[in-house]
């Protein structure tokens, strides 16, 4: 028992002392590389289908992601707010809380993956005819749609257990698991797609066994836990208490994820209007970018599993240097990737298509996006820092305004005047709503952490006072 006690426990970390930037650092490495593992599912679909399936199958997969993500992210900000009250509690070291936040976050898990599977299943044509999928993919796009989302509870399990994982530290895991389901949705994509000559079925159903895989794997690892993360099948339950602050963390946040997820959409079907060409290389541009993106992501997810470690052990003195470190973590990590990518940008695309107009397409928007990609990263810091500590409706309401809103505003106004009727000319309304909205950001964290500092001087000023007698 002792043996299996000390395996678990060297996959934890404690964030509460020690130097941050190493810490951060052996944190997020593996996450980067668990979310590059995660969106070389959708790249391996990409390619497949790009390489042996044609331009029309190229896009009806590429056509769904900012619609995956739209459907997904309310659920995936449950995940944020179990990940930020489990590492709240075990930073204090409260067992018996743990317990019932890990239970209730698998329990919401597998409810998010049910409604999402009969979300996507039901509803996939219609909203793929209202973001104005072009016709000659729109029966491809559909039929994707509804294989992808059939695996949905083991998405969502998984994502929920690696979120309770990485609470504690443990990035390393989740990883090994992914890699494994990396490597059997690749080789299944080969075998149904040029094999089976199964097209965009072949690469939806790869996906979906992967991702049951790597959720079986991370399901298994709980439960043969030995500290207050262990999940027990017997007390799969939603406690109150727990569901209604994952709830309170969790449902500003995938709020978030859906609006911006929405503005994508707008954005995507205003793409869809200069016809399948355009579409494809946006498509292919965007994937190139998401790998900026998640390893970015990786020091998000470390603010807030830092600052909230840190919350929860009364370190209140850390957390300033957690948000710095990420911040300057951040910007590194999105200026070289970011231009590495640009740099690099006609031979990358040439992975996902071989038509000279397809990478054209896809430069144009590589150039906007990732010279200034390391923004977003430093963006999204603030959002974790604001919510480790506790507030997540303020990012929340600042993000939308900042980001979605003013996005929106430019896609029906600017983009509207006919000389400015391009591609360009929407791909520019990222680094813009990005800069404004980090600015906000910024303030604003500075505004709560002096109200919570003045709140800690004024106790600990009571707790001095003489009694009055």
């Amino acid at each position: 028992m002792e043996k299996k006690e000390e395996q678990t426990k060297k996959y934890e970390m404690d964030m509460c002392s020690g130097s941050i930037l190493k810490k951060m650092l052996i944190f997020a490495v593996p996450l980067m590389c668990s979310g590059v593992l995660q969106l070389l599912f959708n790249a391996a679909d990409i390619v497949v289908v790009g390489q042996f399936a044609g331009s029309n199958s190229l896009a009806a997969v590429g056509a769904n992601t900012s619609l995956i993500n739209l459907l997904t992210n309310l659920f995936l900000g449950m995940s944020i707010g179990a990940n930020v009250l489990v590492a709240r509690y075990y930073g204090a070291n409260q067992q018996s809380q743990l317990s019932k936040t890990v239970h209730t976050a698998i329990v919401l898990s597998i409810g998010s993956g049910v409604i999402l599977t009969f979300l996507g299943i039901f509803g996939a044509k219609q909203i793929l005819i209202w973001m104005q999928t072009p016709a000659e993919v729109l029966d491809l796009a559909v039929l994707y749609l509804r294989i992808y989302f059939i695996g949905m509870t083991g998405t969502m399990l998984y994502n929920f257990g690696a979120a309770i994982l990485r609470a504690v530290g443990d990035t390393k895991r989740p990883l090994y698991y992914l890699m494994g389901a990396g490597v059997v949705n690749v080789v299944l994509n080969l075998i149904f797609v040029i094999g089976f000559k199964m097209d965009v079925a072949g690469v939806a159903a790869a996906t979906a066994i992967a991702e049951c895989i790597a959720a079986t794997l991370v399901i298994r690892c709980l439960m043969r836990e030995q500290s207050g993360i262990r999940l027990i099948p017997g007390k799969l339950r939603i406690d109150r208490g727990s569901f209604i602050k994952i709830l309170q963390i969790g449902l500003p946040a995938g709020f978030q994820g859906v609006i911006f997820s929405l503005s994508n959409v707008v954005i995507q079907s205003s793409i869809n209007l200069f016809g399948p060409v355009v579409v494809a290389g946006n498509s292919a541009s965007a994937n190139i970018e998401g790998f900026i993106y998640i390893a970015m992501n990786a020091l998000h997810q470390a603010t807030i599993s830092f600052t909230s470690q840190n919350l929860g052990a009364g370190q209140y003195k850390r957390l300033d240097r957690i948000v710095i470190t990420g911040e300057v973590c951040v910007l590194v990590v999105g200026l070289v990737l970011g231009n590495l990518a640009v740099f690099f940008g006609n031979s990358l695309l040439g992975i996902y298509s071989s038509s000279p107009e397809v990478i054209q397409a896809g430069m144009q928007r590589l150039l906007v996006i990732g010279t200034a990609y390391a923004i977003c990263g430093m963006m999204d810091v603030m959002v974790g820092a604001l919510r480790g500590i506790g507030y997540s409706v303020v990012p929340m309401v600042i993000s939308l305004i900042g980001a979605c809103g003013l996005r929106l505003l430019w896609i029906a106004t600017v983009f509207q005047i006919p000389q400015y009727h391009s591609p360009a000319v929407i791909y520019y309304s990222y680094p813009i709503t990005w800069i404004i909205t980090l600015a906000a950001l910024i303030g604003c964290y500075a505004y709560l952490r002096r109200k919570m500092n003045q709140k800690l001087a004024c106790t600990a000023h009571q707790s001095t006072k003489e009694p009055a007698f």
